[in-house]
Order: structure tokens, then sequence, then C-alpha cells
């Protein structure tokens, strides 16, 4: 049941359409129903996320509604063939049905004016007030979305992430490394085991098999989400902040991660005289990425400008293989202490007809199978580098396959961390498997390189 603070919020915030559209027509009727298609329309939206990926909508997703427009492919893959119809007829209708149903009449449009202000006044001074100031204070959007409804709680939890101040820097480091180390990490996309995924033996994947029996260090990466959300792992793993610290930025922690590019790996290894690299083949501004990563310490992104585009045989994305090409050869220029940050695309979906199988489950697997591929040529290829060297290999989240892979169940992806001196033999490491998460291995692999690398939460 509804809470009653909920309910007056969810008024007050669906008056502010309402005042908005009645402003602009002066059609009390149409002002109405648009106000509630836009309820509908995120209910709808927010039912469709669920479905995929096993979690409501989050105030954090509106800040995507540009790249939904850019990168069309990663977000309607979601939605039924009648959502993509309704999403595509309200686009053009709305503002025709606005235009074509104004009556013209002042005092509607004055009515319009007092509500939107009034609405918005109320709501100002409410939410600084009991009970509301007391709602939603920790980030647990199902509950808050079950207790308030979905937009108080998308409302609550925005206002929340205003007031979240950013940490303060972590402590300086001191260099432990020899003048050539490298280390490579590997963030592969929808990346999982498929014996695991499946609970099938017999899809044994053969080069993350051989990785585990010579890693340093294995195990589970308890990722933060399922089927999407790439920057939650990968904000973990550079920047090495905890969920629990981050309390309301956690739905999208790369939106406050200028705040924050003091915690990121890059920035700190860089005051122990490394050079940092990422290496992704797509728009580098999907995620600000072009922004954050150089002011977190990255000397240089290698974008999509780098890749050929991939063959008509090829699929969609940049292969794997061609990812695995251009970090060799990074790797194999480096001077000096050098990390190189990858992000891979390849297995990224909608699966299908991609690879010429037609079947989801398999289409899945025989990408999958091409990640295993580069994890294992890069294992053999760094190691005759003749240099001591890290290969660090992770799946960013599970697949999110209808009728295959669906969530509610497990959210890990393997990780591996293989090392080897500058003749090329592994170094020993821990023979059980650790589990994970991907701020601990961002702490795990600071600890290798650096002396003095205090904790940081």
């Amino acid at each position: 049941m509804r809470s009653m603070a909920g309910l007056v919020l969810l008024w007050l915030l669906s008056a502010l359409p309402f005042g908005l559209v009645l402003t602009l027509g002066g059609n009390p009727g149409v002002s109405a129903f648009l106000a509630l298609a836009a309820v509908g329309l995120l209910t709808m939206v927010s039912n469709a996320k669920r479905a995929m990926l096993g979690e409501a909508l989050v105030f954090t997703d509106l800040a995507l509604l540009g790249a939904v427009f850019k990168h069309p492919q990663f977000y309607f893959s979601a939605l039924n063939s009648a959502q993509k119809a309704l999403l595509a007829l309200s686009a053009p209708i709305v503002p025709l049905l606005i235009w074509f149903t104004r009556t013209g009449e002042p005092a509607l449009h004055l009515a319009g004016i007092l509500i939107l202000l009034g609405s918005g006044i109320v709501l100002r001074l409410i939410v600084g007030m009991a009970p509301w100031s007391r709602l939603a204070q920790h980030p647990d959007s199902e509950s808050d979305v079950l207790r308030h409804g979905l937009i108080p709680t998308l409302f609550l939890h925005w206002l929340r992430w205003r007031a979240s101040p950013d940490p303060e820097a972590p402590a300086m480091l001191s260099q432990r490394v020899s003048a050539d180390e490298l280390v490579v990490m590997i963030q592969c996309e929808s990346f999982a085991d498929p014996a695991d995924l499946f609970a099938d033996p017999e899809l044994e994947l053969p080069g993350l098999a051989t990785a585990r029996q010579s890693a340093w260090q294995h195990g589970k990466l308890n990722v933060h989400g399922f089927g999407a959300y790439t920057m939650r792992t990968e904000y973990g793993v550079l920047f090495g902040r905890h969920q629990e610290a981050l309390g309301f930025r956690r739905f999208d922690p790369y939106l406050t991660a200028l705040n924050e590019t003091h915690h990121a790996l890059p920035a700190r290894l860089r005051s122990a005289g490394w050079q940092s690299l990422f290496v992704h083949p797509h728009d580098m501004r999907f995620y600000n990425r072009d922004k954050i990563l150089p002011a977190a310490g990255f000397a240089e992104l290698c974008g999509e400008d780098r890749f050929a585009p991939p063959g008509s045989d090829e699929g969609r994305y940049v292969t794997d293989a061609a990812m695995a090409d251009e970090i060799l050869t990074l790797a194999a220029s480096a001077r000096q202490p050098t990390l190189i940050y990858a992000v891979t695309i390849e297995n990224h979906g909608p699966w299908g007809s991609k690879t010429g199988v037609s079947d989801l489950r398999g289409c899945y697997i025989e990408l999958v199978r091409r990640s295993d591929a580069m994890l294992a040529r890069l294992s053999r290829e760094l190691a005759n580098l003749g240099r001591p060297a890290t290969l660090v290999f992770f799946g960013d989240h599970r697949p999110s396959i209808p009728g295959i892979a669906e969530p509610g169940g497990d959210l890990h992806t393997p990780y591996v961390i293989l090392r080897f001196d500058s003749e090329g033999q592994p170094l020993p490491g821990s023979t059980t498997a650790q589990d994970l998460t991907p701020a601990d291995l961002h702490h795990t692999i600071l600890n290798l390189l650096v002396a003095e690398a205090a904790p940081v939460t």
C-alpha cells in the first residue's frame, strides 16, 4: 500500500506537467490526458526495464535520454513492438495535440501558470518538512517504489543524490615497481562463464579454464547490476569506491565522477610514475568518458577512430580479435610503467544472427568464445614481451537474454589475474578462489603495484 506522503508527492509532481501543458494550450482535458500519459509512459518503461534487467527505473536513467537517441540499439531492445510504436508516435503527436486543441482563453493559460508555480513552490517547501524529509534515506529503489510509488521515488532519490558530499582525497602513493612493469586490464562486455550461466559443464571455456589454473588470483566478481550498467562495474574497478560509500551515487557513479577523479587508479598511479591508456572501440562521449577519463589520469583515449569498421561478416561491433591487436601493439610500444585499460564491445546484445547462429543461446556462446580466445591470446603474448606483466580479465555484467538468461538469479561474473615475470613465467598466487567486488578488484591491483596504498572506501 502506498504511503500517504508518497501520494501527496505523486499529486504534486503530476500537477507540474498538467500546469505546463495548460499554460501552453489552455485545454484542461488535454492537459490532464498528457499528465496521465507521462505517468503511464514512465511506468511502462520501468516495467520493461524490470523485466529485462531486474530493477525499476531509477532517476539516473533519465540522464541517459540523450544517449537513447544517439545509440538506440542499446536501449530499445528492452521494449516490445507495441511499446516502440507508442514511443515513436508520441513524439510528434504531443506538440500537435497541444497546438490543435489550444483554446486561447487567457484565464485557462493563467490557471496553468498558477498551477505550475504553486505545485513547484509547495514541493519546494514540503521536502524539508516531516514526514517527507525522512523518506527514502537509503538507496533501496525497489522497496521505495513499493512504499511510495515510482515517480515519488525518482524525485526523492534525486533530492538525496543532490545532497551527497564529495569524498576526501586518498593518500599519495610511492613507487614499488620495476621501470618496465606493464598492466593490461580487460573489461569484457557481457562476459560470463557459459558453463555456470547455463549450468552445463560441457560449455567450459578453454581459455578461462587455463587462466584459472595459472592465475595469481581468480574468483567471482560480484558486480552491481544485471544485463546492463557497464559504468557501475567500470567505475568500481577504476575508482575503487564501494557501494556503501557511494550512497545514492551508486545508480550511476559516472554522473559525479568528475568530482572524484583523485580516487581513480590512473590518477593514483601517475603520482608513482605510471602512464595510463584507455582503449574502447566506441564513442567516447558515452557516459562522458571523453571528459571524465582524462581528468582521472588517462594520458590517451584510444577510441573508435583507432579501429577499422567491422566487416559485413563480423557483426555490428569491433571484434575482440581487433581489440587484442591494438592492445598488444600498445603494450609492445610502452617504454615506462604502463596501465592499459580496455573495454570490449563485440559481445554486446541484442543477440540474434550476429554470428550466423540463429538461436540466441548459440549466438551468445559463439561470441563469448571469441572473448575467451582473446583472453588466451593475450595471456600467451603478454608473457612473451620480456617484461613483468599483469593481465586482469573480467566481465562487466551477465547478459540479459529473454527466455535464456533472465534477472532474478546470480549476478557475478568471472575474473582472473595473471602475473608474469620478465622471463614469461607465471607468478604463483592463491590457489583458492576469492570473491571480490569491483572496488575490491581496484584495491587488489593497486596494492600489487605500489606501496603505501591506503584503503579507500
